[in-house]
């Protein structure tokens, strides 16, 4: 019922209608964010200009659209609130350096050790935040200021062009695709709300709620070009130390949250990204955001999925957004201001609805338990913290759990060769969590005087592994007997310096074993 996905084809008429069907999203986005972050409305939609822009051009992911982001946001409020928001443009320069040195690094093939039930908590989570981000449209600022649930009128018609809003973009694409159907319910449901006389909520009413009481009145999405300034900052080590803490947050939540994006619409469109030079786009977007007075962001997933529904397949998609936010900004204020909060709220639902994985309920009783758990736990710390804090959580449970099965795996199949010579045939890799099954494994007492362990089916892994394989050897020599290490791949090899003067090692049969390289990423 919600597979989106119409079709994989880049096309130019699909990248320009699905780009202005986002520009439309952008704005309420952005807007939040800037307040999020503590900065006025217009610092918030240069930075979607800026990073929607620049990432659509140079970044690795056709697509993938990019802006102001809450995971970014709530790092900022605190410096602004402290320093600024000259210090925010200069710890958001530098947190874009960071990210091209990332990228130059080669870093972003990392990515690819995040694991698949990490990937189906991060969807499912965002899609929990995206949904419960919309509730907030759903609130009116009272006679006292303070804002409110809906009530009454306004909330049965916000609800009702809600759901004509999804109606629209369900049964739409069954009928035709020649236009996006997000743009149609969007256009639609602001010609009937202008029209129709309808008491519905706008873009500037959210405006209005968020700006404080004395500039409501004059409030704008109105603006010029974003001009090119240097941060009015002190450029002494001073500065540095108060801004290198969130720069190196920001570029981590920021890169994090970019190629978990990548990965996810590489995966939709059956394509693939480049996540390294998705670190140098977003690297640059964000230093050029600071000098040009952007809060800088990272790729939204909200966004994107609108994009890649709509038909947006090309980079041409991200620039027409890009592009149609700045025309709104500089030329047609007015019009995007009377877009009904109830379209863009509705486009959202449908978005949640897509990003969704309903098949997690399906595979949960079918996979093991330690999967299911990471699943749920990632979910529920995306929408507790954020996306790059539950990222980071997951990895670490989905590691310890398999460094808790993989210690349980490590045997050995004892023989004698032909010269009489004990053999144990090691199975399952040596590292910290296997050192004590591995000791466990030999009788030293018991043996001939001429021992071979076999490593073939085996891997020394670690340091740990190298302490165990030296206290093994030692126990042997203390007995006067002689310990052969056989067919160790030259990786591991080179972890065995420490105890090369207590074993022999067999180079001349070692296999040469393939490990994750620089060329797909």
């Amino acid at each position: 019922m919600f597979d989106l996905i119409k079709t994989n084809q880049t096309n130019i008429k699909n990248d320009v209608l699905s780009g202005i069907t986002v520009a439309l999203a952008l704005v309420p986005e952005a807007v939040a964010f800037a307040f999020v972050a503590g900065v006025e409305p217009m610092v918030g939609l240069y930075a979607a200009f800026m990073m929607g822009l620049i990432t659509s051009v140079f970044g690795g992911r056709p697509g993938m659209i990019s802006g102001a982001t809450g995971a970014m946001a709530v790092v900022m409020v605190s410096l602004v609130a402290e320093h600024g928001v000259e210090y925010l443009f200069a710890a958001v320069i530098l947190a874009g350096v960071l990210q091209m040195t990332f990228g130059i690094l080669r870093l972003g093939k990392f990515i690819r050790l995040v694991p698949h039930p990490v990937m189906l908590g991060f969807v499912n989570g965002l899609a929990i935040v995206i949904f419960l981000a919309q509730l907030s449209q759903f609130m009116v600022k009272n006679a006292s200021g303070e804002m409110e649930w809906m009530s009454g009128s306004m909330l049965y018609t916000m609800l009702g062009l809600v759901a004509i809003t999804m109606l629209i973009i369900h049964f739409l694409p069954k009928l035709t695709t020649a236009v996006p159907s997000g743009l149609v319910a969007i256009v639609a449901i602001t010609l009937a709300v202008v029209f129709g006389g309808l008491e519905a909520r706008t873009v500037i009413d959210f405006v209005r709620d968020m700006v404080p009481a004395e500039q409501a009145a004059t409030a704008s999405l109105e603006g010029s070009l974003p001009m090119f300034s240097l941060p009015e900052v002190a450029f002494s080590v001073e500065t540095l130390m108060i801004i290198l803490p969130y720069s190196l947050i920001l570029a981590a939540v920021g890169l994090i949250e970019s190629l978990l994006t990548l990965t996810l619409i590489d995966e939709v469109t059956n394509t693939r990204g480049r996540g390294n030079r998705e670190c140098l786009g977003q690297g640059l977007a964000n230093t050029v955001n600071g000098f040009f007075g952007g809060m800088g962001g990272c790729a939204m997933i909200g966004q994107s999925m609108i994009n890649i529904n709509s038909g947006g397949r090309g980079r041409l998609s991200g620039i027409t957004a890009a592009l149609v936010l700045l025309a709104f900004i500089l030329f047609a204020a007015d019009l995007i201001e009377m877009i009904p909060l109830a379209a863009l709220v509705g486009v959202m639902f449908m978005v949640v609805l897509g990003t969704f994985e309903w098949s997690s309920f399906r595979i949960v009783g079918k996979i093991p338990k330690s999967d299911a758990l990471v699943i749920v736990l990632v979910s529920g710390v995306t929408v507790a913290t954020d996306l790059a804090i539950a990222v980071v959580v997951g990895v670490i449970v989905s590691a310890l759990v398999f460094a808790w099965k993989h210690a349980q795996t490590i045997y050995a199949l004892e023989s004698t060769d032909e010269k009489g010579s004990k053999v144990y045939e090691l199975h399952g890799p040596i590292f910290f969590g296997s050192v004590t099954n591995f000791k466990e494994i030999f009788h030293p007492e018991k043996d001939p005087d001429d021992v071979i362990i076999e490593f073939q089916y085996s891997r020394i892994a670690d340091h740990s592994g190298i302490e165990a394989l030296d206290s093994v050897a030692e126990k042997y020599q203390k007995l006067g007997k002689t310990l052969h290490i056989r067919h160790v791949s030259p990786e591991c090899r080179k972890l065995l310096r420490k105890a090369g003067n207590l074993c022999e090692v067999n180079v001349l049969e070692d296999p040469t074993y393939k490990v994750a390289t620089d060329v797909l990423a």
